[in-house]
């Protein structure tokens, strides 16, 4: 990925085939997206790279392990491995403000070269941060701000091979540093998918996703990587960790699940059994509209209990619902007089259009399967007050379900910060929650003096809750973007926790929302993570200061507000 933004360069998104999204952005958020871009990055001469804090035995010992050509402190190398790509990251790199930076990147391509390394930086007391994609959005790749030891970035991009492939049990291994659409293709040479399509995709890796346990938008038919990850490979201190990919055990505390979500704390991961299953027969996205958001709720609630087995069933709230339609292209010939018709339509079945929601519900498998699911849940929407749309907003949003971070590049080069944060709550608790959120967000609205706009979809499922996935956005000229983003994350993330959520659903810990862990799995929990990580790694070698903090020196987050 560019060192700057989301994806690649020369890929970016644009406004001028989207006549509403102009009008909509300036109403919402107060930002002309019309005008040319005010806030582009600085170029990367403009940059004040600091030097690498080089130590020659260390780096001798890790050319020993990987070769002298896969260690590198070439300045590009080091900037690339530095952040994540969350708000916070991409305002600090486009600025200059860079910190501390890694001062070495290796790349090992085997399970004994990554021991290697992590013998070798642990030997030196340095510290070392495994890298997949780079895609992270909680700050789970950041130094410690007074970290004064060597921090060696351990990229695992050339471990990206399916190395094999159990049809009967229908599991591949898989080596850790593969990006989504590298093990999608491979797996797709044999017939088979891990069906695990989360909106980073493109530019992240099955390590990444283990590590920060991750969900992807078909979790609702293949379950999380949790659900999908049945065995792995991890190097720790001195020793590997193997787990055979069974499919049930009662051996004791799960020490899968002690890896999973460990943000490198424990080790770093270089291979995973995961499970597979066959490529469909046929898929189909379908759009539904609802009349409200609550409606939609409650039928999506009844979707999931019924027999129904979408692939994945969301809805978005008539704040993001209209986003959508702003961001769609000109209507042209027969559509356009369709989607007239359409509106008319719904105005004189008493519809507030502007409390309209879309929905979008996907079906897999053999082609009578997904007919059976799709009359069973017309029933349910049609008994809901909701109305099928067809195929054409379904096939938009399975073309374009990869492109929504490069909006935010658009939207920071014009003035505007945008950023995501989402929960997990039980069903009862879903719609207090979502209204306590969206008050909570207005409120830091006003508080800094500041137009801003929030919106929300329900994206994952399960038998007791669902995910709410918020979405917001605020004006960021000036210096105290930051600051002023601070106070309306806070409010959010504190919002989760008063009203029964989880601080994070799919995203990680990190350090952005390690303030809040406490709140969420207890006093007690957080001591238990505590002591695990600090038995495991006593001199707080491995990507010290994610998830929990273990007395790690120059660790700064921000203060919790939740209490």
């Amino acid at each position: 990925m560019k060192w700057w933004g989301w994806g690649v360069d020369g890929v970016s998104f644009h406004h001028e085939d989207k006549p509403r999204l102009a009008p909509f952005v300036l109403e919402k958020v107060g930002i002309d997206i019309t005008t040319p871009a005010a806030n582009a990055p600085l170029t990367f001469d403009q940059l004040d790279i600091p030097a690498p804090r080089v130590d020659d035995a260390l780096r001798t010992a890790l050319a020993g392990v990987v070769g002298a050509d896969s260690v590198t402190s070439d300045d590009m190398e080091r900037l690339v491995h530095t952040f994540g790509k969350s708000v916070r990251d991409l305002v600090r790199i486009r600025r200059g403000q860079l910190g501390r930076m890694p001062d070495l990147v290796v790349y090992p391509a085997t399970t004994e070269e990554v021991a290697g390394v992590v013998d070798a930086v642990v030997a030196a007391d340095a510290v070392l941060i495994p890298f997949g994609g780079g895609s992270n959005i909680a700050g789970s790749l950041e130094v410690p701000a007074g970290e004064t030891r060597v921090v060696v970035s351990l990229d695992l991009g050339r471990m990206n091979k399916v190395v094999e492939i159990d049809e009967e049990a229908g599991l591949a291994l898989i080596q850790a540093g593969a990006q989504g659409p590298d093990l999608e293709e491979q797996l797709a040479a044999r017939g088979f998918t891990i069906g695990h399509f989360p909106d980073s995709f493109s530019h992240s890796t099955l390590g990444g996703w283990i590590a920060t346990r991750s969900s992807g938008m078909q979790s609702d038919r293949y379950g999380d990587i949790a659900d999908i990850t049945r065995g792995l490979t991890m190097v720790m201190p001195g020793e590997v960790l193997t787990l055979r990919p069974l499919p049930s055990s009662s051996t004791g505390p799960s020490v899968r699940e002690m890896v999973l979500g460990s943000e490198g704390r424990l080790g770093v991961i270089t291979e995973a059994w995961v499970n597979v299953k066959p490529v469909p027969e046929k898929r189909v996205i379908l759009g539904y509209f609802f009349p409200d958001f609550a409606t939609g709720l409650r039928a999506l609630h009844e979707i999931h209990r019924s027999d129904a087995t979408p692939l994945v069933a969301r809805i978005s709230d008539e704040r993001e619902t209209q986003f959508s339609l702003a961001t769609s292209k000109a209507s042209k010939g027969v559509s356009k007089y369709v989607t007239k018709a359409l509106m008319a339509y719904l105005v004189r079945r008493g519809w507030d259009l502007d409390k309209l929601c879309l929905s979008f519900i996907g079906y897999e498998g053999s082609r009578s399967h997904v007919a059976l699911q799709q009359r069973l849940v017309r029933e349910i929407v049609t008994r809901h007050g909701g109305i099928v749309v067809g195929k054409g907003p379904g096939v938009l949003y399975d073309q374009k379900k990869f492109d929504t971070p490069y909006i935010r590049d658009f939207l920071l080069d014009r003035g505007a910060a945008a950023d995501v944060s989402e929960t997990a709550a039980p069903w009862s608790k879903l719609k207090p929650l979502y209204d306590e959120v969206i008050a909570s967000a207005e409120k830091a609205f006003a508080e800094i003096g500041c137009q801003g706009y929030v919106m929300c979809h329900l994206s994952h499922n399960y038998h007791s809750g669902a995910c709410l996935y918020f979405t917001f956005a605020i004006a960021h000229e000036g210096p105290d973007v930051l600051d002023r983003y601070d106070v309306v994350k806070r409010a959010i993330q504190s919002a989760f926790i008063r009203c029964g959520g989880t601080l994070s659903h799919h995203h990680g810990v990190g350090v952005e929302h390690s303030p809040w862990l406490a709140d969420d799995i207890s006093e007690a929990g957080q001591t238990m993570i505590s002591r695990l990580f600090q038995a495991t790694d006593p001199g707080s070698n491995l990507n010290p200061g994610k998830v929990v903090h273990t007395g790690e020196p120059g660790i700064s987050v921000l203060s919790n507000p939740a209490s």
